[in-house]
């Protein structure tokens, strides 16, 4: 039988010893080292939330694992979301902490050597998993997972990482949208979906807000002074602004100074509170 504690060897196993675990720099440095891993079950109604309160494109564990699946359709209750958290590293964090504009290269590699090792990692587990017979999906890489305009948040997907992560116990949202984990707010988030019963993760917050210092006690928003395009403020995150700067502004700026098409920010991710933990005046007993 398969066990949590065997689910987080598997991936931690992987984040150690696999060669693709690399930021593709001189250097030769990893792009990560540890990760947080979560849970929580698909029948959860925390997934029927999120379609009323993204949009109702917004996948339900058993609805993206039956659109993979359709010959061997699972009940809600069959499933369970694995989510992990993979912080930046001190190295990546220190870099982008010293920019105001635009982003580190460090940073930029995170993003693009360091996803893909996200995926391959995805891949990873859905395929170990699939070894012992376990059917599993990563929603992200699915032909389904699509973004969506019609929302009430604007640019959105159909399966958020992030919301898998707060789902499975693993943080809560900031000012600027980012999720605020135990190691911070500087991470890649990956999940995958598993016809696996698993005890889910106890979520230590009730409010999706409680690790956010601008929330939780009306003071901060060390984010919004960080945003070079003032894409963050009191009243929320303007996706628009902040994906013109780091799609357009920040892509031509990583192209003619580390000769790669790529793009990035992350400013509000560093130089912050949150950056590499739950920020100090934050009651994590008190956010239940």
């Amino acid at each position: 039988m398969i066990s949590h504690s065997k689910i987080e060897k598997i991936i931690f196993d992987f984040i150690s010893n696999s060669p693709d675990n690399s930021l593709k720099m001189e250097t030769g440095e990893p792009a990560w080292e540890e990760a947080l891993v979560g849970y929580s079950s698909g029948d959860d109604a925390i997934f029927e939330g999120y379609k009323k309160n993204i949009g109702e494109f917004h996948f339900t564990p058993a609805e993206i694992f039956n659109l993979t699946f359709p010959d061997k359709k699972a009940k809600p209750e069959d499933l369970t979301v694995i989510s992990w958290v993979l912080p930046q590293r001190e190295a990546t964090k220190k870099d982008n902490r010293a920019e105001d504009f635009y982003p580190a290269e460090r940073w930029v590699m995170a993003r693009f050597p360091g996803e893909e090792f996200n995926e391959l990692l995805r891949k990873h587990v859905v395929e170990e998993l699939g070894g012992k017979g376990i059917d599993a999906v990563v929603p992200t890489l699915s032909p389904h997972w699509k973004f969506e305009t019609e929302s009430k948040f604007g640019f959105s997907s159909n399966w958020s990482e992030r919301h898998a992560a707060f789902a499975s116990g693993l943080g809560t949202f900031g000012a600027c949208d980012g999720l605020i984990t135990p190691k911070g707010k500087a991470h890649r988030v990956g999940s995958i979906v598993a016809r696996l019963k698993l005890d889910p993760t106890p979520r230590p917050y009730t409010d999706h807000q409680a690790y956010c210092l601008f929330y939780a006690k009306n003071k901060c928003l060390a984010c919004a002074k960080r945003c070079p395009v003032d894409a963050i403020t009191k009243d929320g995150h303007d996706k628009t602004k902040c994906l013109g700067h780091v799609w357009d502004t920040c892509s031509k700026y990583i192209k003619e100074n580390y000769d790669f098409d790529g793009y990035g920010c992350g400013l509000c991710q560093t130089k912050v509170p949150c950056e590499s933990g739950i920020p100090k005046g934050i009651n994590v007993e008190k956010s239940r």
